[in-house]
């Protein structure tokens, strides 16, 4: 099976995933708080288990490393060449606060670099999906898959739209977003949970997405591949590719999500290499 047909077979297990959760939705399910601080759900549990057996089916040669297990030791990991990297359900406190901004997120991930990635929304049934040099899409359940890609500049007479998210931002954040103010002229935020912020830079509804606070490899490496084959990258401040290799921490260095022929590139690294 090639990376093409892999990610397909993905998007269906994503939807099982999502299809897993939906029952404990606005159901008042029992929260419990992990060793982070972060919150769990049965919800997580059963999405993790669906994903968790169907790549086992799809690829029993590819490890899996998701949130809901995780506990596996550098010296093992460092041995992977390919591995699944796996959020089952991310935004767990979109979902917990009744939002339906809340998905599943699913990467294939090789030498630390995003092959492709499957970002579902189970309140929706919609999939976005793609990796670079795959191209992108997104896919409504009973539709065909319908092709996406960013927006190099804001259409005349519409914002420069940047994606934050509604719960956590960083001073060296709100620094870059005045800087780049200053460069592009006045900005719309537009605040929306989960891996859903990549989304829309991918299908052309925003321009950037700078991420200046902590996230975790599996919150960003399926909608990175989402973004990345609809024509956008993701980068550290540094402006090198933004990778995912094995280390001990888990945890995102800062990065810049954009479309890749954007005309502020420049404007916009050189802000992140001062903050």
């Amino acid at each position: 099976m090639n990376d093409r047909e892999l990610m397909q077979q993905v998007v269906q297990l994503t939807r099982q995933a999502g299809a897993a959760i939906l029952p404990f939705w606005r159901a008042d399910v029992a929260v419990q708080t992990k060793l982070d601080a972060s919150p769990v759900t049965a919800a997580d549990i059963a999405a993790h288990h669906v994903i968790a057996a169907g790549l086992q089916r799809l690829a029993p040669h590819i490890p899996v490393l998701s949130e809901e297990d995780c506990d596996i030791g550098l010296a093992e990991r460092q041995q992977w060449q390919r591995w699944w990297l796996v959020d089952p359900l991310d935004g767990t406190k979109e979902f917990i606060a009744g939002s339906e901004e809340f998905t599943v997120n699913i990467a294939l991930v090789e030498q630390g670099r995003v092959v492709f990635g499957v970002v579902g929304v189970p309140t929706t049934g919609r999939c976005y999906y793609g990796g670079q040099g795959l191209g992108a899409w997104h896919e409504d359940p009973h539709a065909p898959a319908a092709p996406i890609s960013v927006r190099a500049a804001p259409p005349a007479g519409t914002p420069f739209t940047v994606v934050a998210s509604r719960r956590h931002s960083s001073p060296e954040q709100e620094r870059l977003l005045a800087g780049l103010s200053a460069a592009v002229g006045e900005l719309e935020l537009t605040s929306v949970g989960s891996s859903l912020k990549f989304c829309l830079l991918a299908e052309g509804a925003a321009d950037c997405y700078p991420r200046l606070a902590p996230t975790s490899q599996w919150d960003t490496a399926a909608a990175q591949g989402v973004l990345e084959g609809a024509g956008g990258e993701v980068l550290g401040l540094d402006g090198q590719p933004f990778a995912y290799p094995s280390r001990e921490s888990l945890l995102n260095p800062f990065f810049l999500a954009l479309p890749a022929a954007a005309p502020w590139r420049a404007s916009l690294l050189a802000l992140a290499s001062a903050v």
